[in-house]
C-alpha cells in the first residue's frame, strides 16, 4: 500500500506520467469536460470530496511550474490558491480557462459548489 497523501491510483499513475509542460486540470462540480479529455471524477455529494482537499493531495505529488485561475473568482479564493506551491498565478477569463483545458491530461472533478473553484496546473520539473 502507498505510504503517501495521493491514494486514489488513477490520479496518482496519471502524475507519475505527466511530463515538463503537461497540464492537469482541478474543477468543481460544474466545470465541463471537453470531449476527449480524461476526466477523474472524484465527486460524490455536493462538497464531497472539497476542491481544496483535492488540490492539496495533489500537490503533495506533483511539481508546479504555473497556474491558472479565473479572474471571476472570489477574492478569498484567489489568497487560498496563492498560499499553496502553485508556481506563478495567471488569471484568465472563466471563458478562457475553458478552452485551456481542452489541453488538459485529464481534469479532476471535485464535488466542490464554489463558484469558479478552478485551477490549471501545468507540471513543472523536481531537478
Amino acid at each position: 500500500m502507498k505510504r503517501r497523501t495521493l491514494l486514489n491510483a488513477e490520479l496518482s499513475g496519471l502524475i507519475a506520467a505527466m511530463g515538463h509542460g503537461d497540464l492537469l486540470v482541478i474543477g468543481d462540480a460544474g466545470l465541463p469536460v471537453p470531449p476527449r479529455v480524461r476526466c477523474i471524477d472524484l465527486a460524490v455529494t455536493g462538497g464531497v470530496p472539497g476542491f481544496f482537499e483535492v488540490l492539496d493531495a495533489v500537490l503533495s505529488e506533483l511539481v508546479v511550474e504555473r497556474s491558472a485561475a479565473a479572474v471571476e473568482a472570489d477574492p478569498e479564493l484567489i489568497d487560498r490558491f496563492s498560499k499553496r506551491q502553485i508556481g506563478v498565478l495567471e488569471r484568465l477569463p472563466h471563458e478562457d480557462l475553458k478552452l485551456a483545458s481542452r489541453d488538459a491530461r485529464a481534469i479532476v472533478r471535485t464535488g466542490e459548489f464554489t463558484p469558479y473553484a478552478n485551477i490549471c496546473l501545468w507540471s513543472g520539473v523536481a531537478f
